[in-house]
């Protein structure tokens, strides 16, 4: 008799508990400071290695879409600009960025120092590994762009100032409450902050350093570039798929805050507009190519999910499902089309940072009021001209000044032996007897 009525008793305290546990939740409409300041921390931590594992993304897709000659490099550049970024952005980045006076304009050189406190609402180092791994993103999109033909230790410099300066700076204007943020202007996740400061950084390079040698024929018509290229495209699906995962922590990171039900809320909306942008700009980077060229492009549909996903980076949460779609698929078709653009001006993109981050990051930018009505359109084209131009202005002059001191571009016989051989001496594939 005891066995049963322990039996039937345990199941009913267990129910009991949890009821009250439940109508407790209910009656709470806020957490605790101190469990907010855990939950907005770990939101911080967990987005951050998200967006951190973008990196292994990048690394995938650009050693897919380069020839098989060139793949160790693109390793050696993608985890050396990862620790680059890392150091440069505790070393200067980040108080260039949030030290910057109200409504200014640079902040200042010091290294990062953890000030965590609780009424601040997150661990200050949490803050820090988010923000870096971000600036990690930009220099990311210039290193696909320029592959095959750029050397390796000029390429490492610019990573340094990149993203020890450039970024943190322009960064600064919007996300440190500088002139950008002050004017209105709104940029929720970083479509311009991010992505088109990479863009423009990547092309002023390849302005630089030219295309590789026989990229393009005497008429200015592209070819393949031979053996082999690319060398994976499985390895651009996974990298993609890499990238698409990534961005969820991206995008959802950026509410900066879970310790609320509108947080949540609006978490999971922001990642399902993620999704369905980068679902729009597959479906119509695939539609578009298959009614220009005859057949669909995969190359061009694996940049038009990233097209998609940079467009509503500027504004994940305030669209309707419909809506991101919709900019998404706007995004997929920047891409198809932005890609002819480069070849019209015999500007050899290998990856199509271009197109996917600098031309699909001005239109998801400039595409904010539709959604936001607290932002302008005036506000959203000062940003964006006043971005690109100082990024791309100034990422120019220091391409100039390292192509004069120690030349960026490798020789027309370092190319054909494949900079594997000439930059690492690690050859990535052997083809074996």
């Amino acid at each position: 008799m005891t066995k049963i009525i322990k039996l039937i008793s345990t199941p009913l305290l267990s129910l009991l508990m949890l009821m009250s546990l439940t109508s407790f939740g209910n009656a709470e409409t806020t957490v605790s400071a101190e469990v907010g300041f855990i939950f907005n921390t770990l939101l911080f931590l967990i987005c951050g290695f998200l967006v951190m594992f973008m990196a292994a993304g990048f690394a995938m897709l650009e050693s897919g879409m380069v020839t098989s000659k060139s793949v160790s490099v693109i390793c050696a550049k993608n985890i050396g600009l990862y620790a680059i970024s890392g150091i440069m952005f505790w070393l200067v980045g980040y108080n260039l960025a949030y030290g910057i006076p109200e409504g200014g304009y640079i902040g200042n050189f010091v290294p990062w120092s953890d000030a965590s406190a609780l009424e601040k609402g997150y661990s200050d180092g949490s803050d820090w590994f988010f923000q870096m791994v971000f600036c990690a993103t930009t220099v990311s999109i210039c290193s696909g762009a320029m592959a095959e033909r750029i050397k390796l230790w000029p390429f490492f410099l610019f990573a340094a100032i990149l993203a020890g300066v450039i970024y943190p700076i322009v960064m600064g204007w919007q996300w440190g409450g500088g002139w950008l943020a002050e004017i209105g202007f709104s940029d929720f996740a970083g479509s311009t902050l991010v992505h088109s400061t990479g863009g423009a950084a990547a092309l002023a390079g390849i302005m630089i350093l030219g295309p590789r040698y026989g990229r393009f024929t005497k008429a200015g018509v592209p070819t393949p570039i031979k053996p082999f290229a690319a060398s994976s495209i499985p390895l651009v699906t996974i990298g993609v798929f890499v990238l698409w995962l990534g961005w969820f922590g991206f995008n959802g990171g950026s509410q900066l805050a879970l310790g609320s039900f509108a947080d949540a809320v609006s978490i999971s909306t922001i990642f399902i507009n993620t999704n369905l942008a980068a679902c729009g700009g597959v479906l119509a980077a695939a539609v578009v190519t298959r009614l220009m060229f005859g057949k669909t492009d995969v190359v061009q549909m694996l940049n038009g999910a990233i097209g998609g996903l940079v467009a509503i980076t500027a504004e994940p949460l305030a669209p309707s499902p419909l809506t991101a779609i919709l900019i998404g698929a706007v995004g997929g078709v920047i891409v198809v089309f932005g890609t002819k653009l480069l070849f019209s001006y015999k500007l050899d993109d290998v990856v199509g940072a271009i197109p996917a981050h600098l031309l699909s990051g001005i239109w998801g930018t400039l595409a904010v009021p539709l959604t936001n009505s607290d932002a302008t359109f005036s506000a959203q084209l000062i940003g964006v001209i006043s971005i690109n131009v100082f990024v791309f202005i100034v990422s120019y002059i220091v391409w100039s000044v390292l192509n004069s001191l120690v030349g960026i571009t490798l020789s027309k016989e370092a190319q054909s032996k494949g900079t594997d051989v000439t930059e690492t001496g690690v050859i990535a594939y052997a083809i074996r007897d």
